[in-house]
């Protein structure tokens, strides 16, 4: 049976906001990798791993799994943790 994967995806290193992190995507894990012996990248003949399924509450995408008989585990968000600071506590040390 096919595994996925629901979670909340986290910003990038590349962003500064948290744009595209509020909605609860579902991934099917990829199945039979290889290496492509052309190019030597690593490649799949599964066309499931490119499917992802998004939701608006981690709930629904739940839902959906059961409804489908989808076997899935969920990775639960992290919590980021602000520490506030002073510009000037860079020259008090």
């Amino acid at each position: 049976m096919r595994k996925a994967k629901i979670y909340k995806p986290s910003k990038t290193a590349m962003q500064s906001g948290k744009g595209n992190t509020k909605n609860w995507l579902l991934k099917f894990d990829t199945l039979d990798t290889g290496i492509n012996p052309l190019m030597g990248w690593e490649t799949s003949k599964d066309t499931m791993s490119e499917v992802k399924l998004e939701f608006s509450t981690k709930e629904e995408a739940l839902n959906y799994a059961k409804r489908n008989n989808i076997d899935y585990y969920i990775v639960e968000p992290q919590k980021s943790k602000i520490i506030k600071k002073s510009y000037t506590d860079n020259f008090l040390k």
